[in-house]
This record gives C-alpha cells, sequence and structure tokens, in this order.
C-alpha cells in the first residue's frame, strides 16, 4: 500500500483529503504545521508528500528545501493558494515535483497523485542508469552525480531524463513528453515541458544555455544525445 504525508493546517481541506486518498487505498498519515511535517517526513519512509506553502512553525517552501538538503528524495506535490508563477517557478526550483493551486479539483488531484506515482514505477522497470559527459545517473537508487558530486533531481527531473535517455538519438515532441511523463489524465500547458527541460539542464550541463546533451529540436521537440 502507497503512503502518503499531507502536510496542511487548514481542516476544510486536510479532512476530506485524508478521507477521499483513504477511499483510494493509500494510507494517509498528516501533520498540522511545518515542523511536525518536516519531522515526519524525514523519520518516516513514504511514496509522496503533499505540502502546503503558507504552514504554521516553517513554511512549506523551507520544508522542501530543508528535506532536499536532507537526501530526501520523497515526491512533494506542493498544494497551496499562491497562484503566482513566481510561487510555483520558486516550489519547483526548490525541488518540489508538482504544484497544484486552490481551490483544486479533486479529480484533478488525484490524477496528479497518480501520475507521480506512476512515473516512479516506469523508472523502476526501465533503464538502470547511464553515464554521459561528466555526469552518472543511477535511475534505481534515484542517485545523479556530476564531477564526482552529487547533484539533487526531483522524481519528475528522473523520469523526465529517463524518458528521453530510452529514447536516445529520436525527437520526442512535448505532446509525447506530456503524455508519457505527465500522463494522459493530468492536464498541463505543453510549454511545462520547456521549463522543467531548463531545470534539468541546469544540473546535467556544463552550460544550460548551449546544451550538448539535451537538445531542443526547432518546432519538434526534444532529443536526448550522449
Amino acid at each position: 500500500m502507497e503512503k502518503i504525508l499531507i502536510i496542511e493546517d487548514e481542516e476544510s481541506i486536510l479532512m476530506p483529503l485524508e478521507d477521499d486518498l483513504k477511499l483510494e487505498g493509500y494510507a494517509v498519515s498528516s501533520a498540522r504545521d511545518g515542523n511536525e511535517g518536516f519531522s515526519m517526513a524525514k523519520e518516516s519512509r513514504h511514496d509522496l508528500i503533499i505540502l502546503d506553502l503558507m504552514l504554521p512553525g516553517m513554511n512549506g517552501f523551507d520544508v522542501c528545501r530543508k528535506l532536499r538538503e536532507c537526501g530526501i528524495t520523497t515526491p512533494i506535490l506542493i498544494l497551496s493558494a499562491k497562484s503566482q508563477v513566481v510561487d510555483k517557478v520558486l516550489g519547483l526550483e526548490l525541488g518540489a515535483d508538482d504544484y497544484v493551486t486552490k481551490p483544486f479539483s479533486p479529480r484533478e488531484l488525484q490524477a496528479r497523485i497518480k501520475a507521480i506515482l506512476r512515473r516512479i514505477k516506469q523508472i523502476q522497470q526501465g533503464i538502470d542508469g547511464i553515464r554521459f559527459g561528466k555526469v552518472e545517473v543511477d535511475f534505481i537508487k534515484y542517485e545523479t552525480k556530476r564531477e564526482g558530486k552529487p547533484v539533487y533531481l526531483t522524481s519528475l527531473e528522473y523520469a523526465l531524463l529517463h524518458y528521453l535517455v530510452r529514447h536516445k538519438d529520436q525527437v520526442a515532441s512535448r505532446d509525447s513528453i506530456l503524455n508519457e511523463v505527465w500522463g494522459e489524465d493530468v492536464y498541463v500547458f505543453p510549454r511545462t515541458v520547456d521549463t522543467h527541460i531548463a531545470h534539468l539542464r541546469k544540473k546535467i550541463e556544463d552550460n544550460p544555455a548551449e546544451p550538448k546533451h539535451v537538445l531542443n529540436i526547432r518546432g519538434a521537440g526534444y532529443k536526448f544525445v550522449e
């Protein structure tokens, strides 16, 4: 049974969300402030963390950042009333895997959760790892090193890279990437792919402005080359 941790202080959101997830067959635990949530996420294994941003004790941005600094690779889905683009970008840069704004559709949230968990399973059943340039990636252990130093990738970035590597030297359109990495039942804008590609390049390319491995094929999509 997959385990989900919800870090949310609003009872009107937390209680029905807990009930919905339990009905879907997940084991659910919850925390009502950032400090408690950080401790629970650090001390126990979870398959997914649903994280609010405006929390008492420690805000969600700090929870996300500190978990990643501790080496916790559990996927994080931010659920927040903060709808500004700058907040979404910051959340993703700090290591979140997805960002859903309040008010949200329970059906859409369920689809996002299933997409994240599905990506993890796909990675575990695919290519074990790859070396290219100065980078070593272990898809099974979720470990990446660049010039021998650890680099943190989100589960979404692992899934994105995994998909491109599986189709190396082939052009993958934005639509095919969206369908395979995010899932056909999750609606996101095609440019979302570009945003995550940019984040990925910053971590694995020597010069993200002139990438050598994750290439943009103008008008067609992206291609991975070793």
